[in-house]
């Protein structure tokens, strides 16, 4: 779907894992594909040497910086604490206004149903204001995650 779009992927530069497997599929499909590692997963995470480009970094701050400078938006997709610690810092840099760039997360098959009731909740609860509650937007089929990327 990337690849037919015309859209690259920025990711941390492993081999393993969901978003090895994704890096490699666009690479199948030629498009590009930027990784970033820091140096103490190069051997946990298993570098990806066969991305387009993989900047090697020192810590792991400094990967989600450049991520986050190499990007025009944000697709969270099914993951770990890696992923929620990638999401949330993108969407509280968004609250703080430095940046305006769009944050989606795919829950296709409701896989982050429960993250989401617990923002409801803490939205609720007063925790979260309403205008910080539309700053992750919500995809809820690959065929939504179609759409966003023809623009």
């Amino acid at each position: 779907m990337l690849v037919a779009n015309g859209v690259g992927l920025v990711y941390g530069g492993a081999t393993v894992g969901v978003m090895g497997a994704l890096a490699d599929a666009v690479l199948n499909g030629k498009g590009e594909v930027l990784g970033v590692i820091p140096e103490c997963l190069i051997e946990k995470e298993v570098a990806h040497y066969k991305v387009t480009q993989l900047h090697i970094v020192k810590t792991m701050h400094d990967r989600k910086k450049m991520m986050y400078d190499l990007s025009d938006a944000f697709l969270v997709i099914p993951g770990g604490m890696g992923t929620l610690d990638e999401m949330f810092e993108v969407l509280t840099w968004s609250q703080l206004k430095l940046h305006s760039k769009p944050i989606y997360l795919l829950n296709e098959f409701g896989f982050y149903d429960a993250l989401l009731s617990y923002l409801q909740h803490s939205h609720e609860q007063g925790f979260i204001r309403a205008e910080h509650m539309q700053l992750l937007r919500v995809l809820n089929t690959r065929a939504e995650l179609a759409a966003i990327l023809k623009f």
